[in-house]
């Protein structure tokens, strides 16, 4: 996908889900049911319900298990686009080209709701 439009829309699409996770999204603006969730259509979605539609999570953590961050993907197959909370990026690739835009804030939780998630897959794991 070499082309300048290509190029400029993935860099797009990096900016954008930067600037949803800093500033967060309402349930409209997300697309998802704000019945389901008993609430408004313009109340700010959680880290968790970003979560919902997340394609992997892969978590980054010392040797001890403790959380410094995750990587979420979120597009796959074209392009591949992760969320990586501890470097604090959103990174794109599709067909050899590269976009990445730096998330500065995290206005929905979308880390804490990541490493409270860790903290009840380590609980579990502890507990087979």
């Amino acid at each position: 996908m070499n082309d300048l439009k290509a190029k400029q829309q993935l860099q797009e699409m990096v900016d954008n889900i930067a600037n949803n996770i800093q500033h967060g999204m309402t349930y409209e603006e997300a697309g998802m049911d704000h019945e389901a969730n008993d609430c408004e259509p313009d109340d700010q979605i959680s880290g968790f319900d970003y979560l919902q539609d997340c394609l992997d999570i892969q978590y980054i953590v010392t040797g001890g298990s403790e959380y410094l961050g995750a990587r979420v993907l979120v597009a796959f197959g074209g392009p591949n686009i992760w969320i990586n909370t501890q470097s604090e990026l959103v990174e794109a690739n599709w067909w050899g080209d590269y976009a990445v835009a730096r998330i500065d804030g995290d206005s929905m939780g979308l880390d804490e709701a990541l490493q409270e998630l860790w903290g009840v897959s380590c609980w579990n794991r502890s507990n087979w």
